[in-house]
């Protein structure tokens, strides 16, 4: 599955949120100008997170963004759904009444189920853990021992549950 930039630049800037005194708002064009990313994408990205009650904001000269909650009480599912909606591992996922993401296939195979549903569902409820149980705070706290250690990398198989 590939998320989109909007996914990208989302958590880059939730993570930048993070780093910063919650005390005092935070520039859109601090932020992007730290991150490398441009300003009136940002400014499409942040209006969706604003949207989602994840991120707060205030105009103004002394204006700026923070966070709407506690690092430890964003999770990534949080941000990402914000940004790109249902998380579906194949175009052939989608969103029914019922909340589920089920396979467009299965209507029209007078055989029963899709062969290939097990895997999908598998590969989706495995991306949708990840992102539901990596926080904000775990993020940021990566960010900062980062810079204190360059070479520090990231867990690739956790085993969290």
């Amino acid at each position: 599955m590939i998320f989109s930039s909007k996914a990208e630049y989302g958590v880059r800037l939730m993570v930048e949120l993070g780093r910063q005194n919650p005390e005092q708002p935070t520039s859109l064009k601090a932020i992007a100008d730290a991150e490398g990313l441009p300003l009136a994408y940002l400014e499409q990205v942040v209006a969706r997170l604003r949207r989602a009650d994840l991120v707060m904001s205030a105009r103004g000269a002394h204006g700026g963004y923070w966070l709407a909650r506690d690092p430890a009480e964003i999770s990534m599912f949080d941000v990402v759904a914000a940004l790109e909606g249902t998380i579906a591992p194949m175009e052939c996922f989608v969103h029914d009444t019922m909340e589920r993401v089920v396979c467009s296939h299965e209507p029209y195979a007078n055989r029963g189920p899709c062969a290939t549903k097990l895997l999908w569902t598998r590969v989706q409820g495995g991306i949708v853990r990840s992102l539901q149980t990596t926080t904000l705070a775990e993020l940021v706290e990566f960010a900062r021992r980062s810079e204190r250690e360059p070479q520090a990398e990231p867990e690739l198989l956790s085993t969290k549950a």
